[in-house]
């Protein structure tokens, strides 16, 4: 039997203040993720940046959360029970690098049911240290907790993969793209400077996404932009150009689409920070100018075809 865990960030269990400091504590808290020395930075979290940001962030997660609940935790759900419907022999399950379902558990989990081949696939196209490199860290910590030694494989990166451009690219069609005077955006999710002079590639590897997307829509160079965004603070160097600085370069397409292509499953950057936020700042730059949204693959058929391929 094999077993499939699909990773991802992680949200809050509820849009409230208590249910999201509970979780920026523990993101925050991550190694990979504190912007300076652990003891100092904990002092800081505590007492100056959690009891602000709890309360804004809260906010901001009530104007997209659903019926059903938050809609990364939604959609990751339906993508696990969508894979395991569509394979035969496999068990799917879902976890967060923050927050519920954990890693440890799924892994037990698959294991009760008799599962001793595992695929791990962090659900980030283009691997980051921040990102891949949590799932990375989460899955050692897990396995030695169970001190169980399956078979594992762990599908790092799949940006180049043709199977996920032909996707990103079908996205954008989908989304209304295509006519004459038609102008798109990559926007991407920024990291720190320290992490590139590391040997972080992510980086190069957004941009090899986003110029081969333009190339599959058949776009040239005024028509599309790369941006990146959501700087977590402004006391380190971040990795740019940010999205606000290159849509200018853009000024004359008539219509704005904006994808997000590093993002598998829509969550609070996508659906806040580009379809609220970002979509406030362009339509006051141009108030006529249509902006739209490429929704994330989510828990489509193309997105679960991509999965199968990938696994």
């Amino acid at each position: 039997m094999r077993g499939i865990v699909l990773a991802n960030t992680g949200s809050p269990e509820a849009p409230e203040p208590q249910a999201v400091r509970a979780y920026l504590s523990t993101f925050l808290a991550d190694p990979r993720i504190c912007p300076m020395d652990p003891r100092l930075w904990h002092l800081i979290l505590h007492a100056f940046v959690l009891p602000k940001r709890c309360v804004s962030s809260a906010e901001k997660y009530r104007l997209i959360w659903t019926d059903e609940g938050s809609p990364l935790s939604v959609h990751m759900a339906s993508l696990a029970a969508g894979l395991e419907a569509a394979g035969e022999g496999v068990r799917v399950r879902h976890v967060m690098s923050y927050g519920a379902p954990l890693m440890a558990h799924a892994l037990a989990e698959l294991r009760a049911e008799g599962c001793a081949d595992i695929t791990v696939v962090p659900l980030y196209p283009q691997s980051a240290h921040s990102t891949t490199g949590v799932v990375a860290d989460q899955l050692a910590s897990a396995l030695a907790e169970l001190a169980w030694q399956p078979r594992v494989r762990v599908i790092e990166r799949y940006a180049d993969e043709p199977a996920y451009l032909d996707a990103i690219a079908e996205s954008v069609r989908a989304a209304g793209f295509g006519e004459a005077g038609d102008g798109l955006l990559f926007a991407f999710h920024s990291i720190p400077l320290a992490d590139v002079r590391a040997g972080d590639t992510y980086g190069e590897q957004a941009a090899a996404t986003a110029q081969a997307v333009a190339e599959r829509l058949g776009l040239t160079p005024g028509q599309w932009q790369l941006g990146f965004q959501s700087r977590f603070d402004k006391h380190r160097r971040w990795l740019s150009p940010f999205t606000k600085e290159v849509l200018p370069k853009l000024d004359a397409c008539e219509r704005l689409f904006v994808v997000a292509p590093n993002f598998s499953v829509d969550c609070l950057e996508t659906l806040y920070d580009i379809d609220i936020v970002l979509r406030q700042h362009c339509q006051q730059q141009r108030p006529t100018r249509p902006f739209v949204y490429v929704p994330s693959l989510n828990a489509t058929p193309a997105h679960i075809s991509l999965l199968r391929a990938l696994i």
